[in-house]
Formats: structure tokens, sequence, C-alpha cells
């Protein structure tokens, strides 16, 4: 058995590894989208049990993205982490990433979300989800994300802006679900229903949902699980503890995702790590602290149970990239700003 065999096999069993490979690099670069400090702790695991060191570079995506194609064949990145369908799918569609044919990995990762190419593979999930003070707006009559487009919403709902890549790829789930005629006219119908400036964060709109300016939102799910488990203060806990999620059914799932740059030096310690961080207990591991879903399961936090169970819809990863680009499209042509 090879090395590169040899190294997959023992982390598959979950032994350690730090005497058993002396022969091999002894380390893996990765260049990092998720600014969680919480990762920092996994990735110490993996070197526990590896001896292979994890270098970090931390950036936003668009950032590591460019350096990686700015840099070339001499960067120094073995890994890439990105948090979002379109993220991942421009960085293989620009050739910046190298396929991994690994059973292992694909054992690990629903079809759903990995590349079909076998480029990039998704580590943690996200729901797209909406929240509502209760005291504004009646829970119960929102289902659906069709829903945020009705007439009785008009002047309650708020919106981050349109740069923002989560909605992005949720107008593009809704593309690929029901067709751009329809997808089309949901945005206007939720542009219609806008009466605050457009946020720039998740945070911000949550706490704007929970002081009564907006009596309805749309945010990734664990901005508000980390609020209502007092990760940012007493203060941001208080106020959104009366604030309801609602998983709209069927759910929009996005992904944080990993590939191996096509420039890596150490390739088959980024196959070990991309192996271990797509194990049940490596996704765990890093959705746990964030308040994310691993790739299998509904999570273990009291704030995430209190959510309760959701069913994503059949939109595969691979389909939210490729059809991003018209998305952004029609969110400016519908006044989103």
């Amino acid at each position: 058995m090879g090395q590169s065999s040899l190294l997959l096999a023992v982390l598959a069993l979950g032994m350690p590894l730090a005497n058993t490979l002396p022969g091999i690099a002894k380390e893996v670069r990765v260049y990092s989208g998720r600014h969680y400090n919480t990762d920092r702790q996994v990735f110490k695991t993996f070197s526990e049990n590896t001896g292979i060191k994890v270098r970090l570079i931390e950036a936003t995506g668009i950032t590591l993205i460019e350096r990686l194609k700015r840099e070339g064949k001499n960067s120094n990145a073995d890994v890439i982490l990105l948090v979002d369908s379109a993220r991942i799918n421009n960085a293989a569609k620009e050739g910046l990433l190298a396929p991994i044919q690994s059973e292992q990995i694909k054992k690990n990762v629903p079809a759903r979300y990995r590349d079909p190419n076998n480029r990039w593979f998704g580590l943690t999930r996200r729901v797209r989800a909406v929240i509502v003070n209760p005291k504004l707006v009646d829970p119960s009559s929102i289902k659906t994300y069709a829903d945020l487009a009705e007439a009785n919403l008009k002047g309650k709902l708020c919106l981050r802006k349109r740069k923002n890549v989560y909605n992005q790829s949720l107008v593009a789930d809704q593309i690929v679900l029901k067709g751009e005629a329809n997808a089309t006219n949901w945005v206007k119908g939720m542009v219609k229903n806008v009466n605050q400036p457009f946020f720039g964060g998740d945070t911000s709109l949550i706490r704007a949902v929970g002081q009564g300016k907006c009596a309805v939102g749309v945010v990734n799910h664990y901005y508000l699980a980390r609020m209502q488990a007092g990760a940012s203060g007493e203060n941001d806990q208080k106020l959104t503890q009366p604030i309801k999620l609602i998983m709209p059914n069927p759910a929009h799932v996005n992904i944080s995702a990993a590939g191996m740059a096509k420039s890596a030096k150490n390739k088959k310690e980024a196959i070990a790590l991309i192996t271990f961080l797509t194990s049940p207990k490596g996704s765990s591991s890093i959705a746990g602290p964030t308040y994310e879903y691993p790739l299998n399961g509904f999570g273990t936090s009291s704030q995430l149970k209190a959510f309760g169970r959701f069913k994503p819809d059949n939109v595969s990863i691979s389909e939210l990239g490729e059809t991003q680009k018209r998305a952004i499209q029609i969110m400016a042509n519908s006044g989103w700003r």
C-alpha cells in the first residue's frame, strides 16, 4: 500500500498518524473564506491525529479566488474553503481546483452537496430561513418563500443587499425550481414589500426584526441561533429570544465547501484534510460551534432543535452556481438594491 492510501486508510479508522508515516510531508496550507476561530480547534484536532500541520490564511472568498488566480502555479495553497455554492463553483470554473478521486469522500458527502466532477465537496449546510416578529406578523402565515411576496407583507419585509451572495443563491434556487418568469415575479413582489433600506448584514437585519422596525426578514439560520444562544452578548440574546424562525417547506440549503487547489504541492495531505472535514466527525466538529448543520443530521444545540427539522429542496449546489449570474440580473432589474 502506498503512502497516500495508507494515510487515508488510517485516517478513516480514526487512528493517530503523528508517528505512523515518517516519510510524508507534514503540512497542508489552507486558504479559508470561513472566519471562525472555532475552525482552528478542528484543524488542531486534525494535526494532533495526523502529525500534519495546518497553515491557515483567511480572507474573503472573492479575495482568495483573486489571489489564487494571481499566484497561478506558484501559489502555496493546498486547500481552499469557501462559504457559498456560487463561489466554490466559480473557483472550479476558473480552473483553480483539482479533481479528487476518493471513494471515501464521495461516501462522506451526499451527491447534491458535491461537484459532479469531484472538484469540491460540501462541509456544512446553511438554510436561508425566514424570521418573524410575532407581535407584528403571525408566523403561521408564512410557510414558503412565495409567501414573502404576498401583499399582506407590504411595508413589513426587510432584505439584505443584492450583492449578498446568500440572497443571490436563494434567487438562483427559485429560478431552478420555478422558472425565470415566476422567480422574477416573486422577486418583484418582495421588493414591493420592502420599506427599509436594504441591510448590509444578517445580524443587523435580525436586530431590526427584534426591535420591530421590520416584521419579517430573510437570513441564514445560524445568525439567529448564535444570537439566541448569547454568542453576541446578553442584549442581543434578550432582543432575539421572541423572534420565530420559519423553515420554508421545502428549504433552500447552501453549503460551505472545500476543494484542493490545482497548485497544491501537498496533495496527499490536502486529500487527508478534506477527507477528515467531510467525515461525520469533521463535519459535526466544524458545524457545531457555528450553529451550522452538519452534512447529515440536524445539529445538537437547543437552538437548532427549537428550529425543528427541514426538508431540503431538490436543487443541487452545482445548479445554484450555474444560475447565479442570471439571478443577479433579475435582482438588479427588479429594484433589489
